[in-house]
């Protein structure tokens, strides 16, 4: 099978083959579903039917009470509130949820979100000031300021209250806000910790919903919004996030908001996780890329459908932009790295002053498509260098970089990625701290991508029934990924050809032990054809997808290696 690519998790066959009887489903569904940590019918079926009334009481999470009562207060004295939110996806929908949910109690809340290129990353002097300036008396802060100590002491001493909603992992010493959701603090109860941001805002609604005395069908509308910020912040799709993404799947599916029938246009199938990873994500990340994330906070909390017209063309035009930089920031990326004579390093670190700080995080991530390694990119901030970092598979990254903190000014964020900033002069022996610290601490086998499939199977083991049930195991994304499997020794069936403009992807028809024939697509996979045609053995990785033309359904595969 060669090195890259291995299978995902060893199957416990005795649950396995007890869920399939329980089940009456096919052995390849109870060994997903056995992959997946389900052991039992009631596990199976709240997994196939995620309802409203599987998610956690939200008072569990610690503060909750106190929260709730200090939002209800204002609300009820007409207490001046500003809700403060990072300019990311999940921060921009967190705001923008909340935002919506006060104004049905008549109340006009302000909000901010601060500048990435004026501010940076989180909670603001230059915010809690605009605050003070506005006589405001309760600030919520989402999607950031667990760490914002110093910020946090700064609005106290204006009598600024302060809630902080944030899902990043706290620091020994917390800021002394009023009171803190965040379901990664140590003593907290809350039976589920990976929630985004925006998931903490709706379970602050949701408890600020049941206090009122509605039912929680009063918010499920904004569900939507979660689903997207889940999808985009890469947090797992798992227990309470799988609910709230398959819920929220379900809602754009049946009433898609105006903004999302604009960036979806001509789709005829059913909203999916792909959908709002590459269509809807940077579309909205792109304003706080580019410019400044309210273009998109006005987009989000516009309910007219006229209105958002001239807003969808803003962002449209946006994210064209932010394509174009991306492109040219990788490619002067790339050729630096080459430059610089890099071979044999175990790290990537490139500079480069005119950079587009809104991108340096996209471009870290497009480098180790290319040299498999831990990136840091930076550019210029003001007097600082500013750094986005991305990792490898396995590698803490965030400690390396906590292991060279004598040479940074602040930086935060968690294994996979992290932000940075250090003064000009440090950055060289940065740059040779981090790079030792990683050398030191990485091996071999982690500077080699590695991919898992989930199942060895058979052709005629694929079947549409089997699919329609694989289908319903979604949302996938983060931690539910889409099941691939291998099929081996397989042949041409005389089908397989060249398609695409430049001939470069790869059309397969291929048969193995079973007889069964299949179709499948390998994207920029042509230069597989001449060996297929040599009818030489060979073993597929993929996964399944329907194909529907003109109104003949049937299965196709979506190849993700062929290894001879």
């Amino acid at each position: 099978m060669g090195n890259s690519w291995k299978l995902r998790d060893s199957l416990d066959i005795n649950i396995s083959k007890s869920l399939q009887e329980e089940l009456k489903v096919s052995k390849i569904i109870s060994d997903l579903l056995t992959l997946r940590g389900i052991k039992s019918f009631s596990e199976a079926k709240n997994f196939f039917r995620p309802e409203l009334s599987q998610l956690f009481d939200p008072f569990l999470m610690k503060n909750m009470r106190k929260a709730v009562k200090m939002i209800l207060k204002a609300i009820k004295t007409k207490r001046k509130i500003m809700i403060y939110g990072d300019y990311d996806v999940d921060g921009t929908t967190s705001v923008a949820i909340l935002y919506l949910f006060l104004k049905n109690f008549d109340i006009e809340p302000l909000t901010y979100i601060p500048d990435r290129f004026d501010e940076g990353y989180g909670l603001s002097n230059k915010g809690i000031n605009k605050a003070k300036d506005e006589s405001v008396e309760l600030l919520v802060v989402v999607d950031c300021g667990i760490k914002a100590i110093d910020q946090i002491e700064l609005a106290n001493s204006y009598g600024i209250k302060v809630i902080v909603c944030d899902h990043h992992k706290p620091s020994n010493d917390l800021p002394e806000a009023a009171a803190i959701l965040n379901p990664k603090q140590l003593d907290c109860d809350y039976p589920y910790k990976e929630l985004c941001g925006c998931g903490i805002v709706f379970k602050f609604i949701q408890a600020i919903n049941f206090e009122k005395g509605f039912s929680i069908n009063k918010i499920v509308e904004f569900l939507d919004f979660v689903a997207i910020a889940i999808v985009a912040d890469l947090v797992p799709i798992t227990n309470e996030n799988r609910i709230l993404a398959s819920l929220g799947i379900k809602i754009m599916n049946k009433t898609p908001r105006g903004f999302i029938k604009a960036f979806l246009k001509n789709l005829n199938r059913d909203i999916n996780t792909s959908d709002l990873a590459f269509k809807i994500g940077p579309r909205i990340n792109a304003s706080g890329r580019i410019r400044h994330a309210n273009y998109s906070l006005e987009l989000l909390t516009s309910k007219n459908d006229v209105d958002i017209e001239p807003k969808i063309r803003s962002i449209e035009l946006l994210n064209s932009e932010r394509r174009l930089i991306t492109e040219k920031t990788t490619k002067q990326a790339l050729d630096q790295i080459e430059t610089l004579s890099y071979s044999g390093e175990k790290t990537s670190v490139v500079f480069r002053p005119d950079w587009n700080k809104g991108v340096i995080g996209i471009v870290a991530s497009r480098l180790i498509e290319h040299y498999y390694r831990p990136t840091i990119v930076f550019t210029k901030s003001k007097n600082t260098y500013s750094g986005s970092a991305r990792s490898v598979k396995n590698f803490d990254i965030y400690k390396s970089i906590s292991d060279c903190s004598d040479h940074l000014i602040q930086f935060g964020g968690h294994k996979y990625a992290a932000g940075l900033t250090l003064l000009p002069e440090k950055y060289n022996d940065f740059k040779k701290a981090f790079n030792k610290s990683v050398s030191e601490t990485i091996s071999n086998d982690q500077l080699v991508q590695s991919y898992k499939y989930d199942l060895e199977v058979s052709l005629d083991q694929l079947t549409l029934s089997v699919y329609r049930i694989i289908r319903q195991m979604g949302p996938f994304g983060a931690s539910n990924r889409t099941p691939i499997f291998c099929i081996k020794n397989c042949i041409d069936n005389g089908g397989s050809k060249l398609v695409g403009n430049e001939n470069n992807h790869l059309k397969i028809q291929i048969t193995d032990k079973s007889g069964q024939i299949m179709d499948g697509i390998g994207f920029e996979m042509g230069n597989y054809i001449s060996k297929i045609k040599m009818k030489s053995e060979f073993d597929v990785i993929a996964h399944l997808e329907e194909n529907n033309f003109n109104g003949n359904l049937k299965l196709q595969l979506i190849v993700k290696e062929i290894l001879f």
